[in-house]
């Protein structure tokens, strides 16, 4: 082979060599691009499992905690003997929010007073200043102030969230809570006239300025774990909440 062959065989052994680098180089990179979407789509994947049991509604287990509905107009769910940690919860039952709140924890509550491991406190307010939903609010809170017995009280509170109007039309009226009343078991003596005569207007009207006042509340619903807010965050995810319950115990 002349000097001039061997050359043009090395020049062509070389063009080889460096093709083949080329052809490594994409399917290494293709390997590392592979392997880091399959990193992100498993990292997805897990934040998306652990929001979606976190927010998770728990079941309702049990019988109902016992239940006292106080002379202030709030009503607090606890076992006898239990006094800490205190769950605060202030609602307003016009409140869109207030209803998704009840929907996502609102078993969570119920099943921390019934394992005895809280007391619940809960705090009908109304916090709108413009109709309909001021009205609307002042009708279900003085409402639920004619119910004095827990248990019947709890069903109310649990019809008036499924029965919520919509902010901008009147709703709450006072025949349909009476029928609702009823069927939540409250059927003693002036309820109903109780309820249609909106005896409990001012005093409705007064609690809620009092709490929002020492409260410091700027909205609803605002839940308060031992005196300190919790983050909405976490009143709207059943496990953290139960875990920062569990963890104010300690």
């Amino acid at each position: 082979m002349s000097k001039g062959d061997r050359a043009k065989s090395a020049r062509e052994k070389i063009k080889a060599q460096q093709a083949a680098d080329r052809v490594r180089e994409r399917r290494r990179k293709a390997v590392t691009y592979a392997t880091v979407s399959v990193v992100a789509v498993a990292a997805v994947g897990l934040g998306a499992w652990y929001a979606a049991s976190t927010s998770q509604a728990e079941q309702v287990g049990g019988s109902l905690p016992p239940t006292t509905v106080n002379p202030d107009g709030s009503v607090t769910m606890a076992q006898s003997g239990v006094t800490k940690p205190v769950i605060d919860i202030f609602e307003d039952f016009q409140c869109p929010a207030c209803k998704q709140m009840e929907e996502v924890s609102g078993s969570t509550f119920r099943n921390l007073a019934a394992e005895g491991k809280a007391k619940v406190v809960y705090h009908p307010i109304t916090i709108f200043s413009t109709d309909p939903t001021k009205s609307n609010s002042l009708r279900a809170g003085a409402a639920a102030r004619c119910l004095t017995d827990g248990r019947q009280w709890v069903g109310f509170h649990d019809l008036l969230y499924k029965n919520q109007p919509s902010e901008t039309a009147e709703g709450f009226t006072t025949d349909q809570m009476v029928a609702w009343a009823k069927q939540a078991g409250a059927t003693g003596a002036g309820i109903d006239t109780c309820i249609t005569g909106q005896k409990n207007v001012q005093a409705q009207l007064d609690y809620s300025a009092k709490v929002m006042k020492e409260q410091k509340l700027s909205g609803t619903p605002t839940v308060k774990l031992n005196g300190t807010a919790l983050d909405n965050k976490v009143v709207f995810a059943p496990k953290d909440l139960r875990d920062a319950v569990t963890k104010a115990a300690k």
